[in-house]
């Protein structure tokens, strides 16, 4: 019984937040989607191609359940799951994302949560592992990036949130008000170390 509890709430707590990234995606233009946004390149479309390829690894490889999508060797992982090439448009990525979903859910719903599972690319003692361990593994990487595709929306254009039901309109004024309150407090505390 507790293990059917869990398994329901890491299962639905992961559809929340791919739900929540692939929202970061709305009404975004192709260059908006794709473009770099850190000194490291993270953009918003490249976090959700690289979950989409996390997904399709850690519930297919590891339970020996191949995803249908076409996946370079985990050994010859180069960091091009990171960002969309020029030929890979918002709606492939979204499509891949949402396929692996549907890939994935099928290994959640069909395997028991201590089912044995073997990572390769994790160093030894850790390869071998149960479905309850990919489960929270992959429920943190999904969260972290979207984590991350929140900060950098907000830089694109001020939208923040995690579903659409939950968006406030931008209020600049009240925005900037708060802004420089904490820039104050933060001026205040670094003259006080000084």
């Amino acid at each position: 019984m507790i293990d059917e509890f869990a398994k329901g709430n890491l299962h639905g707590r992961l559809r929340r937040d791919r739900e929540a990234l692939l929202w970061k995606l709305d009404g975004l233009s192709e260059y908006d989607a794709r473009r770099p946004l850190t000194g490291t390149g993270t953009n918003l479309l490249g976090l959700v191609k690289h979950m989409a390829t996390v997904e399709a690894r850690y519930f297919g490889e590891v339970f020996d359940r191949p995803s249908p999508e076409r996946l370079p060797r985990w050994q010859d992982s180069d960091g091009s799951d990171l960002w969309a090439a020029e030929d890979e448009t918002l709606d492939h990525i979204i499509g891949f994302y949402r396929r692996t979903w549907e890939h994935s859910d099928a290994t959640i719903n069909e395997l028991p949560l201590d089912a044995p599972g073997h990572v390769p690319w994790w160093p030894e003692p850790r390869p071998n592992t149960n479905l309850f361990a990919i489960m929270v593994h992959v429920l943190g990487e999904s969260n972290r990036h979207a984590g991350h595709a929140d900060i950098l929306r907000e830089g694109l254009d001020g939208r923040t949130g995690m579903r659409p039901e939950h968006e406030k309109a931008v209020d600049e004024e009240a925005r900037a008000a708060h802004w420089a309150k904490i820039e104050q407090a933060a001026r205040s505390a670094a003259a006080v170390k000084a």
